[in-house]
């Protein structure tokens, strides 16, 4: 697979080890790309372990105060991308009223066509963590997880779940569909926590 112009940086570090920076944004999935041409019927659940259970329509979404980080994003395959500009909602913006459970440690985000991975709830929360829909301010395409996203951009990024449909809060942990087929339950690029025997 060709990811376009890549260098070698080793000493950068910004550069987890053994990656290598791209100009491009890769496409990988599995499966079918969900394609949307009208998102009235699309909705965002949260629930589980927490007192205020919420269903947000696109248009409540986008109605949330605004965030509009920069990061870079690693993959798990070994390519990373510097300097992404996002426009989204912060994690903690969209949970702030749900009441999470004292109890709830884990979240795991569920997308399009059962896909689902899993997060410890202090990385989801982080002040880095955001739902995108945005990308170098153009809307996400399809392939890249139109109409929304998950960026947790600490971790390797299958970890930003694409089309984002519900966040669900947990007491413990459970693995998602990555997790159960070999992937590392965590994911530390720094550390090349990329699979389940690393």
């Amino acid at each position: 697979m060709f990811f376009g112009k890549i260098t070698k940086k080793k000493d950068n570090e910004r550069v987890p080890p053994n990656q290598n920076v791209t100009t491009r944004w890769p496409v990988l999935h599995y499966g079918n790309v969900p394609y949307y041409k009208d998102l009235s019927e699309w909705d965002l659940k949260i629930y589980g372990m927490v007192e205020n259970p919420a269903t947000f329509t696109y248009e409540e979404l986008m109605a949330l105060p605004k965030s509009s980080p920069t990061n870079d994003i690693h993959c798990v395959t070994g390519w990373s991308r510097l300097d992404n500009a996002w426009e989204g909602v912060a994690v903690k913006e969209v949970v702030k009223d749900i009441g999470i459970h004292p109890l709830a440690k884990y979240v795991l985000l569920h997308a399009e066509e059962g896909w689902t991975t899993n997060l410890p709830l202090d990385d989801f929360l982080k002040e880095t963590s955001l739902l995108a829909h945005t990308h170098n301010g153009q809307s996400l395409t399809p392939e890249h997880g139109y109409p929304l996203r998950a960026v947790v951009p600490h971790l390797y990024f299958w970890k930003s779940a694409k089309w984002l449909r519900a966040i669900e809060f947990l007491p413990m942990e459970t693995p998602g569909f990555w997790e159960k087929n070999g992937y590392h339950m965590y994911g530390d690029p720094w550390k090349e926590e990329r699979f389940s025997w690393d």
